[in-house]
């Protein structure tokens, strides 16, 4: 299997003396980090997929994003990225509206890793993570001296530095959809939106990926927010969890709060028993389903 080591770039916020331990890394800049939607409404094709919503996520806390599909979380992501544009409403990073910051700006806080990514034909893993340095270069896309050096870590951190030479269209889903995570951990932001980031990972790769981003978010105090469809691997990794249904949040809050048997059942039509996990005791989502062993 391969190694999925910690990241460790540089700090963008250190741990103050003192801090306890399992608490992400915090400083002056944390309200800078916290991303608002107020009234946001987006569609397409003359469709509300999402209408008048309103959302707070936690600065440098890890939130996920589940719900049905075709419920709205992509589309979520992407407004809140400033993918797709805004019907109503408007979405603050820090207090000040996305929409009056230049695309190199706000790719210097936002890294955005969408649902479905497509390389430039030809390019090789190491510069397409490369490109992740381009909000911080200068005229031209001149280097700066160590983006070489943050380059290689990411490729170390996700696992990937040994095929750095490799054309992406080369590579296993998998792979490539590590490479990419390696690209956004390159931008080095203080808020990171990934759409479905275990996609195509196999389930020793999903909980090696979440482990990292979890030492991302305490070891940098980077503010996480990932849609997932896995239930209790969201509840285990996450501190706050969204729920939403329909274009809509159902429910947020701490997991243990937010994922009951009713919210299941009202978010998902599934019938299920909720129970501790018994190995990090976070809520674990058991279906009920029609066949049961024995029946």
């Amino acid at each position: 299997m391969t190694d999925v080591r910690t990241f460790s770039a540089p700090v963008a916020a250190s741990v103050p003396a003192g801090a306890p331990q399992g608490e992400p890394a915090t400083d002056r800049s944390a309200d800078q980090a916290t991303l608002r939607a107020d009234g946001v409404s987006i569609g397409y094709d003359g469709r509300r997929v999402i209408e008048g919503l309103d959302l707070e996520l936690p600065a440098r806390r890890v939130t996920a994003v589940v719900g049905p599909n075709a419920c709205g979380k992509s589309t979520l992501l992407r407004g809140l990225a400033r993918l797709h544009p805004l019907e109503a409403g408007r979405v603050t990073l820090g207090g000040t509206d996305v929409s009056a910051m230049s695309r190199k700006e706000l790719a210097r806080v936002v890294g955005v890793l969408p649902q479905s990514s497509v390389a430039p034909d030809g390019v090789r893993v190491a510069e397409l993570v490369g490109r992740g340095r381009y909000p911080h270069q200068g005229w031209f896309g001149r280097h700066r001296s160590d983006d070489d050096a943050v380059v290689m870590r990411a490729l170390e951190a996700t696992g990937v530095a040994d095929l750095a030479d490799r054309p992406v269209a080369e590579l296993s889903g998998g792979q490539r959809q590590r490479v990419w995570i390696a690209m956004v951990l390159a931008q080095e932001t203080d808020v990171v939106l990934l759409d479905e980031p275990t996609t195509y990972l196999d389930v020793a790769h999903q909980v090696e990926l979440l482990d990292l981003l979890r030492d991302l978010n305490h070891d940098r105090g980077t503010t996480v927010v990932m849609v997932l469809h896995e239930l209790n691997l969201a509840a285990r990794y996450a501190d706050h969890l969204v729920v939403m249904s329909a274009g809509r949040v159902v429910a947020q809050g701490e997991p243990s709060h937010v994922l009951t048997e009713d919210a299941v059942l009202s978010a998902f039509g599934l019938e299920a028993r909720v129970v501790p996990d018994p190995v990090s005791g976070t809520p674990l989502v058991v279906p009920v389903g029609r066949h049961r062993h024995g029946r």
